[in-house]
């Protein structure tokens, strides 16, 4: 197969290019592409172009190219995606990870320089803003010095890292959220290199990437030591999926929203289940959806479990591009994909794995939760929905129950549906606020957040939220003096049109002024609430409301305090922050008086779609993207005012607890120490089934008396300024000791004690496991892990690899693996090894306190079983087989080097 043979030229605006045709491959017999999804013709067109007859082999592009709707047994291609998108949490490692990089190429007397990303990467910061302030005008700027404080060390590597690299663009705090500045400027849907033109595809370090699919762009979040790979030129092993058809009919109703349609969606497709399938929507309806709304929808696919949500490129798409300033992108769109098989028009009948069909015209105003995007409400069944969930996971005994007394107000009315706490009445405090004697209970909102990217892509909603802002404010409503309102666009565009149509200013009347332009209540940076109202929460055992236009509501993630966490539109986000409360039918029940005592009902300030459009259609114009994103790449004064490393190479400060040189190239040799068989090794952790990266990896909270603690203490940190595991994902040393330390890990060498323990061996000393570590590794010995089924499923966490590379595991042996954990794996070097069918440590009668001897690795092979023998202490010996979990070529060149880094440095050594 000679790959020139299938290429054609095409002219756009006069200059000439170079074009993968999909047609000739299909003429050629290589593949019907008509039959084929246009997401897949997408994977297909980037195996063709980047074939090789290596790394992309004959056989790679001909089994894509006659994909199958079902696979029995899972079919692997690898894909080279143009680009890499970062936040600042999950980027700053791969930055430090690059800044060591350059630093051995240095020894090595090679030019650092010669060290940078192979794709382009771009790294918006937008993960670290918190809100402190809300409810004032200086509430932004407040946050804003805050934040710069806090992540002073992390935005200094950053902004170093902006000028020392020439693939790596950083835009700084306060630009947007990174799904938003990724749809609104950065992607281009296809791009050009070399004189070639092809379709533009991404993965990102952070789940939501999919937000761009509503653009025709695939792309999906992946863990960080995966986009490193993707970064430094490595391809992207992936699965060749099931593609589930999803065909749109009718059109939304007045009063429904996308967010309804969203959350119907989500739900719908949970029942279903799409968990790592590819979700292409289709029909008549997708030609009634904006191009903000498309996004909406696929923002969520992480919530109802795809790997992506994506719309096919049409006329929709062509019309954004123009908007949103970019119409040099949008000619050379619409000619490439016209040409090359991939515009839809809506006349095409592409096969698909299965089809689901949503009437968008049944769907109803809703909300999700209390704790999962999937649990749909319908707006008219909240209030019951509310008391249900009282009843049911709060009913105690009535002796337990103290009697309180409803007060007159609004957050005290006695429930008129079910039963609520025993006595029908709900549980209420008294507090003061301020001065002010208010009185919050059992289902008041304490927090109302227009958040993330989800809805802030989507000025209808916002707009929408304006309207209604505007309509109550002159009603004379205002919004409950307990709720902690924010408005936290995903966009500096969204300001920009909201003051344009005049509505902002209402907004601000009802203090849902502007807190920050980043993520913030949806990841859990809704910062604190009142002290008077977490302590009556507390004191009085309160199940309190979160309201917000977000993606996820999982328990504990928006607010520790807050049981009950409900997804919502901006529009009713904005209506539950006047009423106060969730346990109401707004349907049926007033929001509050007007100035004359009259009762005001939702439906009296609700938003035609009417009066929406008519705003819409006047405040967004392409100016408003050209003004706010001209300069977007300088930052603010903070940014610039910032002092950093500049050079090639990074300075690190020895005194910093927060960025530390990463210890991937200590000791490295340009020519491979290639790996022997394993000896004397010892168990670290002995773990059952469903071990997760969350319980692997360092995440949250930093408990003063483990590990990572007692080393900022030891360092000079306070422990009110610990900051989570997160922030300082830069700092190694924080994070090997947050390694296999989560509070409910339970490790079987140390049962029925749970935690970040395990028994040092042989003197069966009990210790944290970063402990045992140390000494293990002092004495030279390697390490091992032994667990059950589906090891490292969760959310896909580079440092759950990371942190057990450093450790000293040498090895892990399970009964299965998530995909990504074991590609992780590989990537740090550690070698992946699978029970045979029917065994485990269980079944062979292992116990964990046994010493390891593993063999054959000198000569490994993909899927290659290796003999493994343990011997207990009284010297008996259990010998089995395993087959390692390398399962290409390539995971065997990774490993043999100790990893990608090593890999990569190599060879750019050699060459």
């Amino acid at each position: 197969m000679n790959k020139s043979d299938f290429t054609k030229s095409l002219s756009v605006n006069g200059k000439d290019y170079t074009v993968y045709s999909l047609e000739k491959l299909q003429e050629a017999g290589i593949g019907n592409i008509e039959r084929l999804p246009f997401s897949i013709r997408v994977l297909v067109e980037n195996l063709l172009r980047n074939f090789d007859g290596k790394v992309v082999t004959e056989e790679h592009v001909k089994n894509i190219a006659n994909w199958q709707k079902k696979y029995e047994t899972p079919v692997e291609i690898p894909h080279h995606p143009a680009r890499v998108l970062m936040q600042d949490f999950t980027g700053v490692p791969g930055v430090v990870d690059l800044a060591a990089m350059r630093d051995a190429a240095k020894e090595l007397g090679i030019d650092p320089k010669k060290v940078n990303p192979l794709v382009p990467v771009d790294l918006v910061i937008d993960h670290s803003v918190q809100i402190d302030f809300f409810g004032t005008e200086d509430a932004y700027k407040k946050n804003l010095e805050l934040e710069y404080k806090r992540n002073k060390e992390r935005y200094q590597l950053l902004k170093w890292a902006q000028n020392a690299f020439d693939t790596l663009r950083i835009f700084p705090p306060g630009s947007g959220i990174i799904h938003q500045v990724n749809l609104e400027y950065i992607a281009q849907v296809v791009m050009e290199k070399d004189g070639v033109l092809f379709p533009d595809s991404l993965v990102g370090t952070d789940s939501h990437t999919t937000m761009i699919n509503g653009l025709g762009v695939i792309g999906w979040g992946v863990g960080g030591i995966e986009a490193e790979a993707v970064m430094l030129g490595q391809p992207y092993y992936m699965k060749i999926p099931e593609v589930v058809g999803v065909k749109l009919t009718g059109e939304l109703p007045e009063g429904a929203t996308t967010t309804d349609l969203v959350l119907t969606i989500t739900q719908k497709l949970r029942e279903v289940g799409v968990v790592e399938k590819f979700v292409e929507y289709f029909g008549e309806g997708v030609k009634k959806l904006s191009l903000p709304d498309r996004a909406t929808i696929a923002n969520m696919s992480p919530e109802y479990g795809a790997t992506m949500g994506f719309f096919p490129v049409d006329e929709e798409t062509i019309n954004f591009l123009k908007l949103t300033n970019r119409k040099e992108a949008a000619e050379r769109a619409e000619k490439y994909t016209k040409e090359n098989m991939l515009f839809y028009t809506g006349n095409e009948t592409p096969e698909y794995s299965e089809v689901i069909e949503i009437d968008m015209s049944k769907v109803e105003p809703s909300l999700a939760g209390p704790a999962r995007p999937q649990d749909r409400v319908a707006l008219k069944d909240m209030k019951k929905t509310f008391v249900d969930l009282l009843n049911c996971n709060y009913n105690r005994e009535i002796d337990d129950i103290k009697e309180i007394t409803a007060f007159e107000d609004e957050a005290g009315k006695d429930l008129e549906v079910g039963e609520c706490r025993i006595h029908k009445g709900k549980k209420v405090a008294k507090i003061n606020l301020d001065g002010e004697e208010v009185v919050i209970g059992d289902g008041s909102v304490v927090i109302a957040s227009i958040t993330s990217c989800t809805n802030t892509s989507n000025p209808s909603v916002l707009i929408g939220a304006g309207i209604l802002a505007k309509k109550a404010v002159e009603k004379g409503l205002d919004v409950k003096p307990y709720v902690k309102t924010s408005l936290a666009p995903g966009s500096r565009v969204v300001e920009g049109y909201l003051k344009k149509a005049g509505l902002l200013e209402y907004l601000e009347k009802l203090k849902f002024n502007i807190v920050g332009f980043g993520c913030t209540t949806c990841i859990g940076n809704s910062g604190p609430l009142h002290p008077e109202i977490e302590k009556a929460i507390k004191e009085n055992d309160l199940v309190v409301s979160a309201v917000l236009s977000g993606n996820r509501n999982f328990e504990a993630r928006i607010h520790p305090d807050v049981k009950a966490n409900w997804l919502a539109s901006p529009i009713l986000v904005v209506a539950y922050a006047i009423a106060g409360r969730t346990d109401i039918d707004l349907t049926t029940e007033p929001l509050g008086k007007d100035k004359d005592g009259n009762p005001v009902y939702l439906k009296d300030i609700w938003p035609s779609q009417d009066e929406i459009n008519n705003i819409l259609n006047q405040v967004l114009t392409a100016d408003i993207f050209e003004e706010k994103y001209k300069n977007i790449l300088d930052g603010d004064e903070y940014w610039q005012a910032l002092e950093a490393p500049t050079g090639e190479i990074f300075e690190w400060d020895p005194k910093s607890t927060y960025i530390r040189k990463a210890p991937y190239f200590d000791g490295f040799s340009v020519e491979v120490n290639p790996p022997k068989d394993i000896k004397g090794a010892r168990v670290l952790e002995l773990l059952g089934d469903s071990v997760t990266t969350d319980h692997i990896s360092p995440a949250g909270k930093i408990p003063e008396d483990y590990p990572a603690g007692r080393y900022l203490i030891e360092h000079g940190v306070k422990p009110e300024e610990f900051n989570s595991y997160g922030s300082r994902r830069g700092n190694h040393e924080v994070m090997v000791r947050g390694t296999f330390a989560n509070v409910r890990i339970k490790n079987k060498l140390v049962a029925p004690k749970e935690g970040g323990y395990t028994l040092k061996l042989p003197e069966k000393e009990e210790m944290f496991v970063y402990d045992a570590a140390v000494k293990y590794a002092e004495e030279g010995t390697p390490l091992i892990v032994l667990a059950g089924k589906e090891y490292g499923t969760g959310s896909s966490r580079d440092w759950a690899a990371k942190g057990t590379q450093l450790l000293g595991v040498k090895a892990v042996i399970v009964k299965s693996f998530e995909r990504i954990h074991r590609s992780n794996l590989v990537g740090m070097g550690v070698l992946p090894l699978q029970f045979k069918e029917g065994e485990g440590w269980e079944e062979l009668g292992l116990d964990g306190t046994e010493t390891y001897e593993i063999f054959g690795i000198e000569d490994i092979a993909p899927g290659k079983e290796l003999k493994v023998r343990a011997t207990k202490e009284n010297g008996e010996v259990v010998e089995f087989n395993v087959i390692t979990r390398l399962d290409t070529v390539v995971d065997v060149e990774y490993f043999k080097n100790g990893g990608i880094l090593p890999l990569v440095l190599r060879k750019i050594a050699k060459s």
